[in-house]
């Protein structure tokens, strides 16, 4: 079994902050994408920004210049940097992770979410 287990959501002021971790965890031969997606009440899931094991990122437009993606391979965790936060970056965000368990297992692996605020 493979874990994702998110942290650092909160309430934020317009222009402030956060940093968001995933640590994956359990049965791990390699991890290969990692990324963060979010979901806003009554929108569909979106592409905030994700990072590949070659160290390659891509990003959402509308996050582009203010959030920054990075990961550390050896402790299979994952961060999102968020800055100059605006209230419509208000949602649950969700890690996401391409994992392999084993050398023949390969699957995506979700989060359970966290909530980020942005209000003043």
């Amino acid at each position: 079994q493979v874990q994702l287990v998110e942290s650092g959501g909160g309430l934020v002021q317009p222009g402030g902050s956060l940093r968001l971790s995933c640590a994956v965890s359990g049965s791990i031969f390699s991890v290969h994408v990692m990324g963060w997606y979010r979901q806003a009440p009554g929108k569909k899931r979106e592409l905030v920004a994700v990072s590949t094991s070659g160290d390659s990122t891509n990003y959402g437009d509308s996050v582009k210049g203010r959030f920054i993606i990075s990961r550390d391979n050896a402790e299979n965790t994952v961060y999102l940097q968020m800055n100059s936060l605006k209230p419509e970056d208000t949602a649950v965000y969700y890690c996401n992770a391409d994992v392999s368990s084993s050398r023949y297992n390969r699957a995506g692996y979700w989060g359970q979410g966290t909530q980020v605020t942005v209000s003043s």
